[in-house]
């Protein structure tokens, strides 16, 4: 089952505290708030220890895995997020992520960092040091599942505009942007391809894998977007921010989506 373990080292464990715009329109915390959450989960753990001064040099997420296991509310009770190293190689480590909420779990998630050296712009080899106290922290899980990979074909195109809160403390585009301008495409597409539907588009799981730094521009980039696998009651969508004059893929988002009625019990998806 994914999430058992091979062995067991001690857990960070942070508790995030939930805001009440964290909420969406369906009523409960958005998908995209929980990538937030891990990203202040995965900052303490790296300023808590000797990897701190790893920030300050650079440190670039390269892909993201989340799955959404149940929905929750923001409440008094923060978000419980136990993290571990889930893997070290030679120029990037995996962390993992188990979210409770309530003692109930509600989501498990990967994310792949590499360091960076902002100077020579570029990805550089941890050293003998980071991974030492990486490796003190090693405790590997089992995967979890990989989605089907497919490639776009005649993809609806929307207009994507950065903003300059968007920007990180490195001076591009913050990983968990991407998520934001993913939602706001796929939603713009599903409220257009299935403008008569009734029901709820409910996120099952999202990978978003990092391909370029996004910089700020007034002029918008692109993001293309479409369904690359379509089942009875879920689709898995794929959207690819890109610059559309240059042809640089930003990044690509793959979100498995379930069609769901009102109480948020699956239906088959509208023709």
């Amino acid at each position: 089952m994914a999430g058992s373990r091979l062995h067991r080292v001690t857990k960070h464990i942070y508790r995030c505290p939930m805001r009440w715009g964290d909420m969406d329109a369906q009523g409960h915390v958005n998908n995209v708030a929980w990538i937030d959450h891990l990203q202040e989960a995965r900052i303490d753990y790296l300023l808590s220890g000797p990897l701190a001064p790893m920030l300050d040099d650079g440190v670039v997420v390269v892909s993201h895995q989340i799955e959404y296991l149940a929905a929750t509310v923001a409440d008094a009770e923060p978000l419980q997020i136990e993290l571990w190293i889930d893997r070290v190689g030679a120029a990037r480590f995996s962390i993992g992520y188990e979210l409770s909420h309530h003692d109930r779990l509600v989501g498990r998630a990967r994310t792949v960092v590499t360091p960076y050296d902002l100077d020579a712009a570029r990805i550089r080899r941890l050293t003998e040091a980071e991974r030492t106290h990486l490796t003190a922290d090693l405790d590997p899980h089992d995967p979890l599942r990989e989605l089907a990979k497919a490639d776009l074909v005649n993809p609806a195109e929307v207009s994507l505009q950065v903003r300059w809160s968007d920007l990180d403390a490195y001076g591009h585009v913050n990983n968990v942007e991407f998520f934001e301008y993913a939602q706001q495409a796929r939603i713009d597409f599903l409220s257009q391809d299935f403008a008569d539907y009734d029901g709820m588009w409910v996120v099952a799981r999202q990978d978003m894998h990092y391909r370029a730094p996004m910089p700020y521009r007034r002029e918008p980039f692109t993001t293309r977007i479409g369904i690359v696998a379509r089942g009875r009651t879920s689709a898995t969508i794929t959207a690819e921010m890109v610059d559309p004059a240059a042809g640089t893929v930003f990044a690509r988002a793959d979100t498995v989506v379930v069609c769901t009625d009102r109480q948020g019990r699956p239906r088959p998806i509208p023709v």
